[in-house]
């Protein structure tokens, strides 16, 4: 980073206090320098001009009665010529800044001998003293949970990082714009709920004082959006966060980011066509193509991606025909093949427990899985003639579930139903069923059009589009175990 060694953090508050001694505000309000600021990248094309540039000392060089700076913004860097016999007594001053500082400095930009762009200063003003030193050697990639917990460090010296981050913002203002662009309205419905649905997932309790309560922070918003389309809206979609009091591992996070989007008058394969067009808008907005690499696979998801029917991945990839099997065939098959399973569950918890151990890995390209069991969808509308099965799907690319969807079920006593149900089947931990949603039932009671709704996960997204596989490296801040008196 720097030709100069590092000072200490006691060095450096000696230096702040020696500042406020001069009469130096080592932490202004901002730049008083007259002249409009520019970036660094700009900077660099302004040869033969005087310009205005604030950044962060990245380095120190002193040569004689001269100093040079690298100083860095967002967009690059540049170097900065400091000369005694220009700066007068003001040159001085400068013994007393360190890297990390942050500072302004005004000047004519020409190029040295050596022909390096450069700013001739001929003023320059502190605008942020730093009291810590930067690492000289970033020690992240030694430790990774340093990394999370001081992302600033990590955005500040690894340009990859931002990029990645760069990136999941582009991703969300296109989602918007796609959407927006097929006539979906935005909303915000609550973080804070009564009771907890919309998905299978623990909550996080809390408790509100002013109306002495027990409240949930949502796992998801999907109970609330379908009430939308009970009162009229036809489109909806919220970008929130959801919270889910679970287990973490590579791609999971208890707080995440969710995009939930329904649809008036469509079914789940109006859903997957606009999915299917949504994942080709954002390659083509962040890359110029289809094309990508995902792990070790090329993908395209430019192509026609296949429905193809859970039951016959499992007759197709496992010779497994589930029709012709029962629940107590299906557990002994789960006992054969090291699939953990409690032994109680229904067969269609039996089913899907199958295909997510055994099947879903290996599908590497886009693929569409359709038509779940009804045991593991209690929100999902029957699949016509077909007994236990749903108008369900999940998104597969790269062997992992992008997005879940689904015609909606609009029978408010079918839905009750399923509710009961879903409280009454097998699972390690009861708080993941849906609970009788009293409120959402009467709303459904009112009449609600045939829906298609679909669940993207925003981090996941991000995920795939960057090809990083690890939910804490497309987080700003993830989760952390807290660390002394450190809540991080």
């Amino acid at each position: 980073m720097s030709a100069e060694p590092q000072t200490t953090r006691e060095v450096m508050l000696e230096k702040l206090e020696t500042l406020k001694k001069l009469g130096i505000n080592p932490y202004p309000s901002g730049i008083e320098l007259t002249g409009e600021p520019i970036t660094t990248k700009e900077a660099l094309k302004r040869i033969g001009h005087e310009v205005l540039v604030p950044g962060r000392i990245w380095s120190i060089r002193r040569h004689g009665a001269v100093k040079f700076f690298d100083i860095v913004d967002e967009t690059g860097k540049i170097q900065v010529l400091f000369q005694e016999k220009v700066l007068g007594e003001d040159y001085e001053t400068l013994q007393f800044f360190d890297i990390g500082d942050f500072l302004a400095v005004k000047g004519k930009v020409v190029k040295t001998q050596a022909g390096e762009v450069t700013i001739d200063t001929s003023e320059f003003q502190i605008l942020g003293k730093a009291v810590r030193p930067l690492p000289n050697d970033w020690f992240g990639l030694k430790d990774m949970e340093d990394r999370y917990r001081k992302r600033y460090l990590d955005l500040l010296f690894n340009p990859d990082v931002r990029a990645r981050f760069n990136t999941r913002t582009m991703l969300i203002r296109e989602v918007r714009r796609y959407l927006d662009n097929l006539g979906y309205f935005e909303v915000e419905t609550p973080t804070l709920q009564p009771l907890y649905g919309g998905a299978n997932a623990k909550p996080f309790k809390t408790h509100l004082n002013a109306l002495d309560a027990e409240m949930y922070l949502r796992i998801a918003d999907e109970l609330y959006l379908k009430r939308l389309l009970v009162g009229g809206y036809s489109k909806v979609y919220e970008i929130c966060k959801d919270f889910r009091n679970e287990g973490m591992d590579l791609t999971h996070n208890p707080e995440f980011t969710m995009i939930e989007y329904y649809s008036a008058y469509s079914d789940y394969q109006k859903v997957m066509d606009v999915t299917e067009g949504l994942f080709k808008h954002l390659a083509k907005a962040i890359f110029g193509g289809t094309t990508m690499q995902v792990g070790e696979h090329s993908i395209d998801v430019g192509r026609s991606w296949p429905r193809v029917k859970m039951t016959d991945l499992l007759k197709d990839k496992l010779k497994l025909d589930v029709g012709k099997e029962t629940q107590k065939s299906l557990v002994e098959y789960c006992r054969k093949n090291d699939i953990e399973i409690l032994g109680e569950e229904t067969k269609g918890q039996l089913i899907f427990t199958i295909f997510d151990k055994k099947i879903s890995g290996t599908l590497i390209q886009p693929t569409w899985v359709i038509d779940y069991p009804k045991d593991v969808s209690p929100l999902s509308k029957d699949k016509s003639g077909e007994d236990g099965f749903v108008e369900r799907f999940e998104g597969y690319i790269g062997g992992k579930e992008i997005c879940d969807g689904w015609s909606e079920l609009t029978d408010p006593k079918e839905q009750r139903s399923r509710f009961v149900s879903d409280t009454k089947i097998a699972r390690k931990d009861k708080e993941e069923a849906q609970h009788v949603d009293e409120d959402f039932l009467e709303a459904m009671e009112y009449g609600m059009p045939p829906t298609g709704g679909i669940g993207i996960g925003i981090d996941r997204l991000t995920m795939f589009f960057t090809n990083t596989w690890s939910i804490k490296e497309v987080i700003l801040y993830p989760t952390m175990r807290p660390k002394g008196g450190d809540n991080a």
